[in-house]
């Protein structure tokens, strides 16, 4: 049976107004100090690397997966951006497709977008780097280990931190609304943990120079280009495939009674990533996923031009 991924991200309505205000603030000053940090570091080889790993987080939140009792789960990618592009590119890269994904596709509030990317983009990708650093110069396998941990606790992180966001805004109570994210998003972490560790795994045997401490990606070829949009795109094919049981947010607001509260965006372009005149069907399913995975690597690519040029 095919399905379209479910909604992925908060919507409007959840948060309040200072909630909403306050995490956008802190979205666009880490977006500001990123902007900043890769416009000095970044080399023109790194520039698609970019473009392919925006193109593939979007293709793999897509697949939505089962987990427990209903619920689904989906990757959230910033853990496996920081360590591959360093903290700043990732979290360039979670704002374009987070961005993307509320804009065309409607999934995510666009009041509430600045709490998604600091849930989502900025707490994953620092956390994920963070702990990753730390055995730099380790055997293969301790790496792997270690950003499969960090890929855990980013999503672990992630739900606690909307936990308190929706504590704070008044749309549930904190002893309710903390123990019911984090039961779901345990498991929905250990996926998390998977995909991020066969994703650097496949890294480590094809273009080990990417995970290096400098990061420079200085050593040519395209392979890694071709390799990074063929397993995109074989996302993107699966994706009608995808679990179409709620997530875990939105279990957690169905069970506890704010569902409701959820705000429809006030346009649509491509929604529930479907192109509307092919209707629900697979096809249309694979389109609007192609067209948002185009969107997001154009999108990295330009953003990495600009910010060479600048320098």
């Amino acid at each position: 049976m095919l399905f379209a991924p479910a909604p992925l991200h908060i919507p409007d309505g959840f948060l309040n107004l200072a909630i909403s205000v306050l995490f956008w603030l802190l979205a666009v000053a880490m977006i500001a100090v990123a902007l900043s940090k890769t416009n000095k570091s970044l080399s023109e080889k790194q520039v698609p690397l970019m473009g392919v790993m925006a193109a593939f987080i979007f293709a793999a939140q897509m697949l939505n997966f089962p987990v427990a009792g209903g619920t689904s789960g989906h990757f959230l990618g910033g853990a496996l951006a920081a360590i591959v592009l360093g903290p700043w590119a990732g979290i360039l890269v979670m704002t374009a497709v987070i961005g993307v994904q509320a804009l065309l596709f409607q999934d995510g509030g666009l009041l509430v977008m600045g709490a998604n990317i600091f849930n989502m983009g900025v707490l994953t990708a620092v956390i994920g780097f963070g702990l990753y650093r730390t055995v730099n110069g380790r055997g293969k396998g301790v790496r792997l280990a270690v950003a499969g941990l960090a890929a855990w606790l980013s999503t672990i992180a992630s739900a606690l931190l909307a936990s308190l966001q929706l504590w704070l805004s008044g749309t549930s109570r904190l002893e309710i609304v903390v123990p019911a994210m984090l039961g779901v998003h345990l498991l929905i972490g250990i996926g998390e943990a998977i995909i991020t560790v066969a994703a650097l795994a496949f890294i480590e045997r094809t273009r080990p120079d990417l995970l290096s401490a400098e990061k420079t990606a200085a050593s040519g070829g395209r392979g890694w280009i071709y390799g990074g949009i063929i397993v995109s795109l074989l996302a993107i094919f699966l994706s009608p495939l995808a679990s179409a049981s709620p997530d875990g947010l939105e279990r957690v607001a169905e069970n506890m009674g704010f569902l409701h509260l959820g705000q429809s965006a006030p346009y649509q372009i491509l929604p529930d990533y479907t192109i509307p005149f092919l209707g629900g069907t697979a096809l249309s399913t694979i389109a609007a996923g192609a067209v948002g995975a185009l969107v997001v690597l154009g999108l990295m690519i330009l953003v990495g031009r600009s910010l060479r040029k600048t320098r």
